[in-house]
């Protein structure tokens, strides 16, 4: 009983972790700076999978066709996986919204947390387009993802919902505590995207991220196909929360929330070292 009252006034104590507007007496807490940091690590990680997401159909324009589109699909899931391996413990490396929404969804990230790291997301995309238009010009249509060529919107939109369907459940299974993979869940995520590029990329843009696909709208300003990467991807990422939970029952257990949160999340810490059932009192 005395580890469980423990266990909880930590989780109390750790209420700053929230994405809030914090008061000046608690401006140098050092649990605000982690969850800045926090923040700084999804900024990071997704400008630079929009770096080179979006900058593929950029540097294919200003190189006149010198990578190919096997390079081009292929470079966002290798960044992907870089970024899980080298700071996915401080932010859980969404880099996505639809992630995002998919863990709080699952139990495994506070809902009060998912604003802060979907308005974050969607402004590093934004600011990856921007750099690519200042130092290579506006080619390429800056990489923005369209339905191809005699393929209709709501067709596109079927097949990122299949696409994020298959992406968010390779998430959340190598995330579990019953598989978890540790750092060869990079190499699953990375490589399903690559894979899922290679063969759909043609027909939708193999976008599977609703910020991916901001950053390039917002640059040009023109959303006229913008809702496709945002309901396929959103659905997709609930549909998967529901199999992950025909697969594996309810989530909320040590291993997910470490996957989703980061590792250094004291709440993570605390659910450890009191080990309730599934997590209960993690939120």
């Amino acid at each position: 009983m005395h580890g469980e009252s423990v266990a909880k006034a930590r989780r109390r104590r750790s209420a700053l972790f929230a994405f809030e507007p914090p008061g000046t007496d608690n401006f140098n807490d050092s649990r605000l700076t982690l969850e800045w940091r926090r923040l700084f690590s999804e900024l990071l990680g997704t400008f630079f999978l929009v770096l080179v997401g979006a900058g593929g159909a950029v540097v294919m324009a200003k190189s006149h066709g010198q990578i190919s589109r096997a390079t081009a699909v292929a470079a966002p899931g290798l960044m992907v996986m870089a970024i899980i391996l080298f700071m996915g413990a401080i932010s859980g490396a969404h880099l996505n919204p639809a992630v995002t929404l998919a863990f709080a969804a699952r139990r495994d990230f506070p809902w009060r947390r998912v604003p802060g790291y979907i308005i974050i997301q969607l402004i590093a995309a934004t600011l990856a387009c921007l750099f690519l238009w200042a130092v290579l010009g506006k080619l390429g249509n800056l990489g923005a993802t369209e339905p191809g060529a005699g393929t209709s919107d709501w067709r596109a939109m079927l097949i990122e919902l299949v696409l994020t369907l298959g992406l968010v459940s390779t998430i959340l299974g190598t995330a579990s505590r019953a598989q978890n993979v540790g750092t060869l869940s990079a190499v699953a995520v990375g490589g399903y995207i690559i894979l899922a590029g290679f063969w759909s990329s043609p027909i939708s843009g193999a976008s599977m991220n609703p910020a991916r696909s901001f950053g390039p709208d917002l640059a040009n300003w023109n959303f006229t196909n913008y809702w496709v990467y945002i309901a396929g991807p959103i659905a997709g990422g609930i549909i998967a929360v529901v199999i992950a939970f025909v697969l594996r029952g309810p989530g909320g257990d040590v291993g997910e929330q470490a996957a989703a949160r980061g590792a250094l999340d004291p709440h993570v810490e605390a659910d450890s070292q009191a080990t309730p059932a599934r997590g209960e009192e993690a939120r």
